[in-house]
């Protein structure tokens, strides 16, 4: 079914159909509820009204909706402002399709991301607001919303008894107990200079995968291959990676990382992987050459 313009399934293993059915329609549910909550396109909601009040005045939001700002915020810092959900606020200078015909210039790219900047939201927890600092500036939920839906959905399909499932949001996947044989779910991992062919079926237990990729959308200018995904500090796309996977605790931490490791780079990005307990990554770069974090075995087939 196509929620928040992407494709979700959802799975629950249980005896009863009925009561099956009715799980995943509760969980379709909370979905689009969070789908309302962060989305800046209906200038009614919350997310719009902080985006329209940006360089004026701070806007009292829903505590949910704080603190997901809040933990945007956190995984910026802790990216070095590689993931920042004010990319909204970038000019939309880069156009992955056969409609460019050149590179932007060095002045253009500069001012495109002159009012992104995770810095620029302030908080005020005591009151649940948030203001963002220069007119113009927005935030947008893009690189995260998709992973938080898949949580929610999942603790509310737990708290109601569902024993084990899997939601598949568009490839992210975020899985919960075993197959109705006992087994773990698996996940295949493709490598895409050969999309046809699997290289690894990893296990996904009580955790999330989330897999960023720049083989579908780029552009080429002198030989330089640039990806869709944009490094918000820079306003360059990211130029070093074809394929980053994320195994994390929480869908949403992985949505994040997953896009940031991207702008990092290789070796930042594992260095900064290797830090973080309970995270795993595979990376795969543009010679199509695999490597992974130091906690993880690849089970290769």
């Amino acid at each position: 079914m196509q929620l928040m313009g992407s494709t979700f399934e959802i799975t629950v293993v249980d005896d009863d159909a009925i009561r099956a059915n009715k799980n995943i329609d509760a969980a379709v549910a909370e979905i689009k509820r969070i789908e309302r909550l962060i989305s800046s396109w209906d200038m009614a909601l919350q997310t719009s009204e902080i985006n329209k009040n940006a360089g004026a005045k701070a806007v009292r939001v829903k505590k949910e909706l704080f603190q997901l700002i809040e933990r945007a915020k956190s995984i910026s810092k802790l990216t070095d402002g590689a993931f920042d959900i004010s990319y909204a606020s970038m000019d939309r200078i880069w156009k992955f399709d056969e409609s460019m015909g050149q590179m932007p210039s060095d002045k253009e790219i500069k001012l495109s991301v002159a009012k992104v900047g995770a810095k620029s939201i302030e908080l005020d927890a005591k009151n649940n607001t948030v203001f963002l600092k220069k007119k113009g500036m927005k935030i947008g939920f893009g690189a995260i919303g998709k992973g938080y839906a898949a949580d929610k959905a999942k603790t509310l399909l737990q708290e109601r008894g569902v024993s084990a499932g899997i939601i598949n949001a568009s490839g992210d996947m975020n899985a919960w107990g075993s197959q109705p044989d006992g087994t773990p779910w698996r996940v295949a991992i493709r490598n895409p200079m050969n999309k046809n062919k699997v290289f690894a079926l990893m296990p996904l237990q009580n955790k999330a995968v989330v897999t960023s990729g720049n083989y579908e959308k780029f552009v080429r200018f002198n030989g330089v291959r640039y990806a869709h995904i944009i490094d918000p500090r820079t306003g360059y796309p990211a130029t070093e990676l074809i394929s980053v996977t994320v195994f994390a605790p929480k869908a949403e931490f992985a949505d994040a990382l997953a896009t940031a490791v991207f702008v990092m780079g290789k070796e930042a990005g594992i260095d900064r992987i290797n830090q973080i307990p309970n995270v795993d990554c595979i990376i795969i770069d543009h010679k199509g050459i695999i490597s992974t974090s130091e906690n993880i075995e690849l089970n290769k087939i």
